[in-house]
This record gives structure tokens, sequence and C-alpha cells, in this order.
């Protein structure tokens, strides 16, 4: 509180500088960046402003900040090292501060609001459905990006990515792998059907987790409903002739709990380069058939690429936190830099961001 009472008593004006977006605009005393940024029409990376879904997620290059929340959640070991910050749950302790974005936000489409219904149900395994959604207008997305749910019955916001490859027109239709969580009120009523009589209210796209253009090697790690997005990002870089080697690691507890595995084998068959596939088991009985790997995911991913130079790479990964954590870990540790790692954590009913 201390600290709260000692930046709302402030008269200093607090500026802030975008980097690469070539902005500069003054931060209210008792405002965040985020705030402040949105108010004054910055096209500032956002979606949950309160910390949870690290949308906003910024470097800090000059400059101090106090912050209102931990950003351990949300970021991980790797990032606090290298001084990113959470700009929604950040205010200026400096008069002049400097941030560099993940990416431009010009080079995210802009959320909107639609409405939709659901026009298909299958399910992928025992607790993974593929569900898809007519919207009332095309919708245009990033490969990799995800889309905010609610409905008169659930209105705090679930979140759900793309599972599909998306058109540059915009698309009507659209695919989304949703997870049951048990007790989770969305999902359990997702699962049963009692959604699909319902108009949904859907807004985005939202996220800054894509593929970006580089040369080099690629590593791809999924675990659960995190397929999702990266499905949606290899199947829009084959559909673009993309040549760079590319490796996806998908982890699973056993072998029921694998899934798309013939989309993943044509994405394979026509991938422009070199395709690694392997599935990683955590939980399969040893008394299964089961030949492939067992473990942790993240402990395969030199085993995909045993001779590639690592400072080249870049890592794609999606799933739970504690994957993402480890994962990051393990490609920072054969060299990979930081800002060539790139994540959507997968969060269920017992955490505050992502819901499942």
């Amino acid at each position: 509180m201390s600290i709260l009472r000692s930046l709302f008593g402030t008269r200093v004006p607090r500026m802030v500088e975008v980097v690469p977006l070539g902005t500069r605009f003054e931060v209210p005393v008792g405002k965040t960046v985020l705030e402040a940024a949105l108010a004054q029409g910055v096209e500032f990376p956002h979606d949950c402003t309160v910390g949870t879904c690290g949308t906003c997620k910024a470097r800090l290059i000059h400059g101090r900040v106090d912050c209102l929340s931990e950003f351990a959640y949300t970021l991980s070991e790797q990032e606090l090292a290298a001084n990113f910050i959470l700009p929604c749950q950040s205010m200026p302790r400096d008069s002049l501060i400097r941030l560099e974005v993940a990416i431009p936000a010009t080079q995210v489409a802009r959320h909107e609001h639609f409405e939709g219904r659901i026009i298909g149900r299958t399910p992928m395994t025992h607790d993974i459905l593929h569900v898809e959604v007519e919207l009332d207008r095309p919708i245009r997305y990033l490969a990799g990006q995800y889309a905010n749910f609610t409905t008169p019955r659930c209105t705090r916001a679930r979140s759900y990515s793309f599972a599909g490859p998306p058109d540059p027109a915009g698309s009507t239709r659209v695919a989304f792998f949703a997870r049951k969580v048990a007790g989770g009120t969305f999902t359990e009523a997702l699962f049963d059907g009692h959604l699909d009589e319902l108009t949904l209210q859907i807004n985005g796209p939202h996220g800054t987790f894509h593929l970006r253009d580089a040369p080099g090697p690629m590593v791809c790690v999924a675990g659960g409903s995190g397929l999702a997005p990266i499905l949606s990002m290899l199947e829009d870089a084959a559909r673009h002739g993309v040549t760079r080697p590319c490796a996806l690691l998908f982890g699973a507890r056993s072998e029921q709990d694998l899934y798309a595995l013939e989309r993943i084998s044509a994405i394979s068959s026509i991938w422009a380069g070199p395709f690694t596939f392997l599935p990683v088991l955590s939980h399969e009985s040893a008394h299964s058939p089961w030949g492939g790997a067992r473990g942790l995911v993240t402990e395969f991913i030199s085993d995909t690429m045993p001779a590639v130079k690592w400072d080249n790479v870049e890592g794609y990964l999606c799933g739970p936190p504690g994957m993402i954590d480890v994962g990051i870990a393990a490609l920072t540790d054969r060299g990979v830099p930081l800002q060539s790692i790139f994540y959507d954590k997968f969060t269920d009913a017992s955490h505050a961001a992502r819901m499942s």
C-alpha cells in the first residue's frame, strides 16, 4: 500500500516510449502503462488486462516500474531475468521508461465482437472435443491466435485457440479444441451439449502466438489441447510452402490421449523441408505395446534435431504452464535465444488465466 500511496501522490509526468511502434505517451497518476496506452489510442497488444494472459508482455529497456502484482506466474524465469514486464500491471517509477514489444501490434488483426452457434462437436479423446462454430460474419486471424467465448449462462470468458488454418479473406466457420475440466461450468455444458442451442458471444482474435518469418529450424512442442494452435500454424505454413526444418513433439499421458495423427501425417507429407514428428507418453502403462518415447515431452527436444545449431532455432510451445516453463528452460539451456522462443500457456479452472 505504501508503494501505491507514493505512486498516486506523485505529480511528476511519466512518459513511455514503445519500440518498434514508434509511439510516446504520458501515463497519468494512478494508471498502468497499458491503461494509458489504450486510453490514448496506442495499438498495444493486450487481452485480459489483469496480468494473466501475457499478451501485453514487453521488455523494459530503459527506466524502472512498480508492479501491482507479481509477474512470475505469467512470465518465465528466463523472461524475468531478461527484464520483461507486464505493462497491464506496471506503473512507471521514472520520468521516462522505454519498452520493446514482442511484435508490432499492427501485425495482429484487430479483435472484434461476433456471435456464433455450435454446428459440430466431435470427440477426439475422452476429454478433448473438436468444436465447430458458425459465426455471424467472417473473422480474420493469424494461425496460432485464439478467441474468447461467453454465453448468457457463463459470463466469464473462456479462451480457445483456432484449430485450423486461416482464410486470408476471413472465415465464417471456425474450429477449436476444448479440453474437459472437472467442475468447469463452461466445458461440462459444452461436452453435454447444453450450449448447442445458445448464441455464443465471441471476441477475437487475440494473442501474439504465431509463426515468425525466419529461415532457421523450428521446434514445436504441444501438450493436450495445446495442439490446436500448433496445427493451425503448421498447416498454414505447409500451405504457403515453408521449407525450414521442423520438429513437432506432442506430449500426452497415454496412447489413448493422442489425436489428430492423420492431420499431422498430412502436414509431414506436404512439408517442403525436413519434418520430424515425435509423440511422447508420460503415463503409458509399462505393460502396453507402445514402443515410442516415454517420459516428459520436453526431455526429447534434443532428439528431434541432434545436429542443429541451436542459436539459429526458434521454439514454439503451447500447453500447460509446467510444460511451457520446463520447455523454455530446455531450449535456452541448449542455446536458443530467449527472443526466439514463443509460447501460449493453457491453464484450467484452477488458474486465473486461460480457462478451458
